[in-house]
């Protein structure tokens, strides 16, 4: 697990503002059609708050017309809830930030009526690795009656952070935040996880470690790899949102479960850590969250409850590190006055005189304990905490009332005001094959020390946060990449940076002279090619989008480097490897070399193409991965070489699905500048 420099754990200074939301669940009222959308807004903006947490993935379905996934069936045909909730509250000075439900996959007995829904296509009925189900070790496939995503699952994984950075990259939401981002309930003993036995994650686990038993639930090993597996989920998540929109907001809603810290005797002791394997406080600590969202769901009146309400809230606003932290309360569970009293609590400083950034609320749909009982409706449930919240009332004997101003959300200081960048790639072997499960370390170009190591996923690929700016380069002790060196790139304040290609070749040294020896020719590799802010999603179809590139390269002759490309799965129809009319390649294009001819930069020596390893000498590259599902991307590497005369040479390529259509032409091309040696 990547730790980086030990840093105090409190919170970043304060800036003005409070950040005050409700969570707005997708169970009832809330964002189902313009008038609940209107109401929930309108409510938000009298409770004096500033945000809307609203759910809009479920189960392997969106709320959202433009994400890819499929529609929610309860939704009428053409409406957009997402959209619509964004443009009424934007409106009104109000944030929107998407919920996303990462392990859900599905509840009914009646599969989704999509047959592109997940658990139609990798369900209980799938086979092999294309089944993603979680199943516990003995041999539980659901959990009551709720079918998960198995988190250790390398497609699975790569699925749910698609699914959350295609609503950051198709909607102009003000943030993106995780729920059920754990394992989950439903354990054989206490603070151990019985889940995560899917076979391809049992799998993965052993060909990473050497191992070849299967791990009993308490195995320390096995635990921390299956903690490991969530907290890659949150960091690609956090960084291929980063890279969309840099100020976006990425949050997760974290567990507090029993009593906190204080009382356990650690953080290790709690059962987010040992049992749901939710390192939140990792997550702070590294910097892989802006806000994590307690939901420190406490009933007031009962005495045990309020001591742990109020130990989560202390431990939370003395570890925030580099970020923050919002307290969540369970108005479902208490009366009003008690919700009240808890907010209060959650918005005073810890003894240590730290403060949580705000506060969210559950639910806007539940507004009290007697709403959630029927006794009441949600809507005068609603008008009396509003009451409550903004005026003097009965509820509070407090002046003046808790919400009685109108503040602004709080700036995130470190993505407004940066002095560290990130950065994000794909680690790919010599051969081109993937590298995953692989520990690799992020070295300091200028002084050759490693400052951090991290071990890739199971797709290859890997990620940095909060780097100070500067050259780095990131290297391997696999023997499947010759000369250890993954790749290159320079980082800058506030932006993520692609890692770029490294060259395989060794760099030759000089012999010592006594004489001046002459300038050596050296390859240097330009910035990578951030993806755009939008693509598009769910056409019918094979099709896909450009998202991004590594730097363009100048070599010497004869010179190689790998190159890396990017493509979404704008389609509904996914990518099968070694399947004609299903696999997708990157073919030769117009203008140069011309579309299926041969290149001098690359090929497979034929057609008086040189040898670096391309599928065919007109197909640059194969998909990477075996499966490539709408709202994934592939990321293509080829190997190109410098002609011996110096000169800018270019080669465009064009996404295919060989024995069925050329897809989209983005006008994608790679320069390669050969200067004189």
């Amino acid at each position: 697990m990547n730790i980086p420099t030990e840093i105090s754990p409190y919170g970043p200074a304060a800036t003005a503002g409070q950040f005050r939301a409700f969570w707005a669940d997708a169970f009832g009222e809330g964002i189902n059609n313009q008038a609940e959308i209107e109401a929930l807004v309108t409510a938000t903006k009298a409770a004096h708050a500033n945000a809307i947490v609203a759910q809009v993935v479920r189960r392997g379905d969106c709320f959202c017309l433009r994400s890819g996934l499929p529609v929610n069936e309860s939704i009428a045909a053409g409406f957009d809830p997402l959209q619509a909730l964004i443009t009424t509250a934007h409106g009104q000075g109000i944030e929107v930030h998407a919920w996303v439900i990462a392990n859900a996959m599905w509840n009914s007995t009646s599969p989704p009526k999509d047959p592109n829904h997940i658990f139609n296509v990798h369900g209980p009925a799938a086979s092999g690795r294309d089944n993603w189900v979680m199943t516990s070790s003995n041999g539980r496939t659901k959990l009551n009656d709720d079918w998960m995503l198995d988190l250790g699952h390398p497609d699975a994984a790569a699925w749910i952070a698609n699914a959350a950075t295609s609503i950051v990259r198709n909607y102009d939401v003000d943030g993106v935040n995780l729920d059920r981002i754990r394992y989950p309930d439903g354990n054989l003993a206490s603070l151990v996880s019985s889940w995560g036995y899917n076979p391809t994650a049992v799998a993965r686990f052993r060909a990473e470690t050497g191992r070849t038993d299967t791990p009993s639930d308490a195995d320390p090993q096995w635990t921390q790899w299956r903690r490991d597996q969530v907290t890659g989920i949150v960091r690609r998540v956090y960084l291929e949102s980063t890279a969309l929109k840099p100020r976006i907001r990425v949050s997760a809603d974290v567990i507090t479960y029993g009593y906190g810290p204080a009382t356990t005797g650690s953080w290790e002791n709690t059962r987010a850590y040992a049992e749901q394997l939710q390192d939140w406080r990792g997550w702070l600590r590294e910097g892989i969250v802006d806000t994590a969202m307690l939901m420190n769901y406490k009933r007031d009146s009962l005495a045990n409850q309020h001591q742990m309400y109020d130990e989560w809230n202390e431990f939370a606003k003395d570890n925030q590190y580099r970020r923050s932290v919002a307290i969540g309360s369970a108005l479902y569970l208490n009366d009003i006055a008690s919700s009240v009293s808890q907010i209060r609590r959650a918005l005073a400083p810890s003894a240590a005189g730290n403060s949580a950034i705000g506060w969210v609320g559950y639910s806007y749909r539940t507004p009290d304990a007697m709403t959630d009982a029927g006794t009441r409706s949600g809507a005068v449930g609603r008008a009396e905490l509003i009451k409550a919240l903004t005026q003097a009332s009965q509820y509070d004997a407090i002046s003046p009332p808790v919400f009685a101003d109108a503040p602004v959300v709080p700036a995130m200081t470190w993505k407004t005001s940066p002095i560290f960048g990130h950065l994000r790639g794909t680690a790919v072997a010599t051969d081109g094959t993937l590298l995953t499960g692989v520990v690799v370390h992020l070295v300091e170009a200028s002084s050759g020390v490693v400052i951090r190591t991290m071990t890739t996923d199971g797709t290859g690929w890997v990620g940095f946060v909060d780097l100070p700016i500067g050259t780095y380069r990131v290297t391997t002790d696999s023997l499947r990449v010759s000369g250890g060196v993954l790749g290159q790139t320079t980082v800058v304040a506030g932006r993520v940076s692609l890692l770029g290609a490294a060259d395989p070749s060794p760099t030759p040294t000089p012999t010592p002279s006594p004489s001046p020896v002459p300038t050596t020719c050296e390859r240097t590799d330009g910035p990578g090619i951030a993806a755009p802010a939008q693509v598009a999603s769910g056409i019918a179809g094979f099709h896909a989008s450009w998202y991004g590139q590594s730097g363009y390269s100048t070599l010497c002759p004869g010179q190689t480097a790998t190159a890396v490309v990017a493509y979404y799965n704008s389609g509904t129809r996914g990518w099968l490897a070694d399947t004609m009319g299903q696999v997708a390649y990157l073919g030769t294009w117009n203008p140069e070399p011309g579309q299926d001819r041969a290149s001098t930069l690359g090929g497979n020596g034929e057609a008086g193409s040189p040898n670096t390893g391309w599928p065919r000498y007109n197909r640059v590259a194969a998909q990477p991965a075996q499966w490539v599902g709408p709202n994934q991307v592939a990321w293509f590497q080829f190997t190109i070489v410098a002609p011996s005369v110096p000169g800018t040479y270019r080669l465009a390529i064009r996404p295919l699905v060989e024995g069925a259509q050329w897809m989209e032409d983005f006008g994608v091309f790679w320069i390669v500048t050969v200067r004189a040696s």
